[in-house]
């Protein structure tokens, strides 16, 4: 289980089983419901890991149509929205690798030192200079920043969903870590100084 420190997904919502059912028997206003609920996670989980607005909406249609189609393979011994933030991660990864966006210049299975439970960099309040900032990293560093931070997966589980090795997770959060900070401690400072002038 990821550290209770880590932040929620935004997937997190409680889908009464009642919809899932009515989904399941191919009613069009459940999945709309479904669709309108799950829209913007998707959406910025895509965004976050592909990194380009057009794929991120290419993503959340593929996702939304893979759901229609496998939703009679939920079983439900797990929440829903796992299982379609699954569906999700899978499919934004999947754009990256046919884009042949991977390897990239940090794709180095070197383990390095890496402090799991250190916080997001300390600017990540203002979400337009993270975007900014993180749009500068390479896709595979970008996308273990995401699902170890805002989705809360573990080393191991991205190196499964990524097809590397915890190692690997591990050194690209360090690097992505230390680089975001490069990147946003000027904005802290500047913002630390207007407030003391």
């Amino acid at each position: 289980m990821p550290p209770e420190s880590r932040s929620t997904s935004s997937f997190a919502i409680e889908v009464p089983s009642a919809l899932i059912a009515r989904a399941r028997a191919g009613e069009r206003a459940a999945f709309e419901q479904v669709y309108r609920w799950f829209e913007r996670p998707v959406f910025t989980l895509a965004l976050r890991i592909c990194g380009d607005r057009e794929e991120a909406s290419e993503v959340l249609q593929d996702t939304m149509l893979r759901v229609i189609d496998r939703i009679g393979h939920f079983r439900g011994d797990s929440p829903f929205w796992g299982w379609l933030r699954q569906i999700a991660v899978n499919e934004a990864l999947m754009r990256l690798r046919r884009a042949k966006q991977q390897p990239d210049g940090l794709d180095l299975d070197v383990h390095e030192p890496a402090d799991d439970h250190a916080p997001p960099p300390p600017a990540a309040a203002d979400a337009a200079a993270l975007q900014r900032a993180l749009a500068t990293l390479p896709a595979s560093t970008r996308s273990v920043l995401w699902l170890y931070h805002a989705e809360g997966y573990t080393h191991e589980e991205i190196a499964t969903l990524m097809e590397r090795t915890a190692s690997f997770s591990k050194s690209q959060l360090a690097r992505g870590t230390r680089r975001l900070r490069l990147l946003l401690e000027p904005d802290t400072r500047s913002i630390q100084e207007s407030a003391h002038a």
